[in-house]
This record gives structure tokens, C-alpha cells and sequence, in this order.
């Protein structure tokens, strides 16, 4: 009987253990002017577990539609395009950043208004969830990387 408890509770610590194993440092969601539409997340992504992962979807209530994105360079142009997932290598760091990887979001409910927060849910590849918090801020202060 002990047993099957066990087996049932390592069960249900797994996803919990899994989703833990990925740390979200330094995210930001880039501050709108009043009538815009879209907006981006740019978050430093840690991966902690042995095992390579993936963020395969995003959402957040601020906006109607959010899509993992990448920006490519097309000639002399870079051009964004939306991608299937976000690979997160076992141990190592990923960054989404300006003018890279990021979370694009679509049909914003409200202006994103420095000194604010939104909170973002990612999901991976294995069905866990995760969410975190991502301040506020302008283009300018987003950019600059803060140790």
C-alpha cells in the first residue's frame, strides 16, 4: 500500500520537478504606445535539467493572440517569422532578445504601460506549464542587460 502511495505521489511531483528545472531571468514585455497592437517578450531562459526541452506555446492575458517568433536575415532585410518552438539544450541558457528569438504578441487588450507587469505562461514539449512575470518596460531600458 505504501508503495502504491509513493508511486502516485512521484508521479504527480514529476511535472512539478520538470517545469522547476527551467529558470525565466531578466524577462521584460517591450512598453506600447496607446493604440498599438503588438508587442514582444524577451526573457533569458535557463534550462537546468539534463535533458534538452522545448517551449512549444505562449499565452497571456494582455493579448488575443501570441506566437513564438524568430527574425531571420532575408538579403539586406531581416524579416520576423513565426516557428513551431523554442529549443531549450539540457544545461544550457537560451535568450530571447531584440532582433532574435521572442514572443510576439497580437491584438493587445490594453497599452502596455511602463512600471506595469504581465504575466506569461510558456508550454513545453513534455505538456508542463510554467509562468512568470514579465515588467514593463521601454524599448530603451528593456534593451540594456542588467546583471
Amino acid at each position: 500500500m505504501i508503495r502504491k502511495h509513493l508511486f502516485f505521489a512521484a508521479l504527480l511531483l514529476t511535472p512539478l520537478a520538470n517545469a522547476a528545472s527551467v529558470v525565466f531571468e531578466h524577462p521584460y514585455a517591450r512598453a506600447t504606445p496607446p493604440h498599438a497592437a503588438t508587442s514582444a517578450v524577451f526573457v533569458e531562459i535557463i534550462n537546468q535539467s539534463d535533458n534538452d526541452k522545448a517551449i512549444i506555446s505562449a499565452s497571456t492575458p494582455v493579448a488575443g493572440k501570441v506566437e513564438l517568433h524568430d527574425v531571420i536575415k532575408h538579403g539586406d532585410m531581416m524579416k520576423m517569422r513565426q516557428i513551431e518552438q523554442v529549443l531549450l539544450p539540457a544545461n544550457s541558457q537560451t535568450t530571447l532578445k531584440p532582433g532574435s528569438l521572442h514572443i510576439m504578441l497580437f491584438d493587445l487588450t490594453k497599452p502596455l504601460t511602463e512600471g506595469e507587469s504581465i504575466e506569461v505562461s510558456v508550454r513545453f514539449d513534455d505538456g508542463t506549464s510554467q509562468t512568470f512575470m514579465a515588467p514593463i518596460k521601454k524599448v530603451m531600458s528593456g534593451m540594456k542587460h542588467h546583471h
